[in-house]
């Protein structure tokens, strides 16, 4: 029997009142204050673009020391006949005990019966099965520090899409620079890029969760690693994750025409040493930026 969108956003409004109830303290579960009443107005209009899909996140404890894994939430709009994407993720995770974790959590999701919602047992397994992956981290950490030298890798990425416009994807994107302490920029129009600069572990975890679940046209174009002896902040090229935009070119009231100025951009890579990056992105050599 075919299901409509709005049978899956009234069960999905149903489950997220379930997991407020559930999680009531602040900030156990992180959810724009817009998202629920833009799914009601929709089912109340019944008309007009969908909305936005849910996105939230929920603090999960772990263990008798409590240890906060934090499980991210993106409900597509025919879930729960369509699997959520989850993404489990913790400070206290080493990445590769973060990825067997997040395997194990898919394949325990992909194995329950489809159209039934699914959230509350996701919870619950992120809180029975992340332990031994938070004790692995544990004891791979102490270990790496013992064995560490005085030495750091600064990684810079530099990242290409068609076009960056939407606000509820710069929100995530600044938000998740924030998080890693990552500084750089994001050249908002078209195209679109972003640049993040900071401890390696910390870039890739941006770059999956911003492309995550599946974010179209958008490439790592390149990828720089510099050592430095103690501090990588030393080798930062920007300050801050800064919001970045030129004037444009086209007319402003239509947003498939609202290309960026090179020209301006390219100075802006030149001034921070990063002027060679132009070709890598375009395919154009410094001349043809005008």
């Amino acid at each position: 029997m075919a299901v409509t969108v709005e049978e899956c956003l009234e069960l999905q409004l149903l489950e997220v009142e379930m997991l407020l109830a559930m999680f009531p303290k602040k900030g156990e579960i992180k959810l724009d204050e817009d998202a629920v009443p833009s799914v009601r107005r929709y089912l109340r209009n019944g008309d007009g673009a969908l909305p936005p899909q849910l996105e939230f996140s929920i603090a999960v404890d772990v263990g008798e020391a409590k240890v906060k894994v934090e499980l991210q939430v993106l409900l597509p709009h025919l879930y729960p006949h369509v699997a959520p994407q989850l993404f489990a993720r913790s400070d206290a995770l080493h990445r590769q005990h973060q990825l067997e974790l997040n395997t194990g959590l898919t394949s325990h999701i992909s194995s329950l019966e489809s159209g039934e919602m699914c959230l509350h047992e996701a919870v619950q397994w992120v809180k029975d099965k992340s332990l031994p992956y938070l004790e692995k981290s544990k004891v791979s950490s102490e270990s790496a520090s013992q064995a560490a030298v005085a030495r750091g890798t600064l990684r810079r990425m530099w990242i290409y899409s068609h076009h960056i416009y939407r606000q509820e994807l710069r929100k995530k994107i600044f938000d998740s620079a924030k998080k890693l302490n990552l500084t750089g920029f994001c050249l908002t129009g078209k195209p679109g890029v972003i640049c993040v600069e900071g401890l390696p572990e910390n870039c890739e975890e941006f770059w999956h969760v911003i492309r995550y679940p599946n974010w179209k046209h958008i490439s790592c174009k390149h990828v720089e690693n510099t050592e430095a002896e103690g501090s990588v902040d030393s080798l930062r090229l920007f300050p801050a994750f800064e919001d970045l935009q030129f004037q444009a070119h086209g007319d402003y009231g239509l947003r498939n025409d609202y290309h960026m100025d090179l020209g301006q951009f390219l100075e802006f890579l030149k001034q921070h040493r990063s002027g060679h990056i132009f070709q890598i992105l375009f395919g154009v050599k410094d001349k043809l930026a005008e």
